[in-house]
């Protein structure tokens, strides 16, 4: 006579009978334990970044300890040099809570960060306080962002632009683009009004 299987050993579930959670289990059809329905939802996370997660969480500040607004900024990717944070923060670009903040504000979880750059005004919420520069996958689960949406790529795009390859613009070609600057400017183009 054969030993049974027990079903702990098997790791399935006998039809109708509840996890060790005491919700129903489902039916395993590939041969792994059954997860309880409400386990399912939150596993669309990929792995790797579920691991860069956990990764940012042991490298950033233990309980008690804050991070500089400076180094949030840029290991959130939203600056790209940890000196043009400062900058920024120095310039009166960055505004916490309303508040303009030198690079040394301690930032809280909840803050609301407002940070103008490149023509671009970025609202963020801060969900998770990081102190090492992580990749955007990463970046983008610290924060929830509010930015209204960029302009579009028309609407920014300079005046003047030359053709890769022409060479210096001529006299003439620096004329016509004074010219258009001073359409646009709304000046005449010239100092001295010529």
């Amino acid at each position: 006579m054969a030993p049974q299987a027990d079903e702990n050993d098997t790791g399935r579930h006998p039809a109708g009978s509840r996890a060790e959670d005491g919700t129903p289990a489902t039916p395993d059809t590939d041969g792994d334990r059954a997860a309880p329905q409400g386990d399912r939802a939150g596993s669309a996370v990929d792995p790797q970044v579920a691991a860069a997660i956990a990764a940012a969480e042991a490298a950033g500040p233990a309980n008690g300890e804050s991070v500089r607004v400076d180094s949030w900024i840029w290991a959130v990717r939203l600056i790209k040099t940890r000196s043009l944070g400062a900058a920024a923060c120095k310039g009166g670009h960055v505004r916490v809570n309303g508040q303009n903040v030198k690079p040394s504000h301690s930032l809280r979880v909840g803050d609301e960060v407002r940070l103008r750059h490149e023509g671009r005004e970025r609202i963020v919420i801060v969900k998770r306080l990081i102190r090492k520069r992580v990749g955007a996958p990463v970046a983008v689960q610290c924060y929830v962002d509010n930015s209204p949406p960029p302009p579009p790529r028309e609407a920014v795009a300079p005046i003047g632009i030359r053709d890769r390859g022409t060479g210096r613009p001529t006299k003439r070609d620096r004329r016509e683009l004074e010219r258009l600057r001073g359409i646009m400017g709304g000046g005449t183009g010239r100092p001295g009004g010529h």
